[in-house]
């Protein structure tokens, strides 16, 4: 699966994405909150990080979302591992 292939309010069974930037963590009513900007060779989007998952990656590292979810907002897909999907990290370039 791409990032051109996914569309709002649809999971995700499994993707590579490479981060290329990862934004200032915030503390939230639901729990600790991280948006990274991750790429592959069809496009761009926001992924999502919650509580654990805070703080874990940074650019240049290739992660696979699996049985994930996507949703789009302000015009941006973001992508999430959500509540039963995993987020881990890959070796190799993307």
């Amino acid at each position: 699966m791409k990032i051109s292939d996914l569309k709002d309010k649809t999971p995700i069974d499994e993707i590579v994405l490479k981060v290329t930037e990862v934004r200032e963590p915030a503390d939230t009513r639901v729990g600790m909150v991280q948006q990274a900007d991750v790429e592959d060779d069809s496009g761009s989007a926001t992924l999502t990080l919650w509580n654990e998952q805070v703080g874990q990656y940074k650019p240049g590292d290739i992660v696979k979302v699996t049985k994930g979810w996507c949703k789009e907002y302000q015009g941006q897909i973001q992508v999430s591992a959500g509540k039963f999907g995993t987020l881990e990290k890959v070796e190799g370039e993307k």
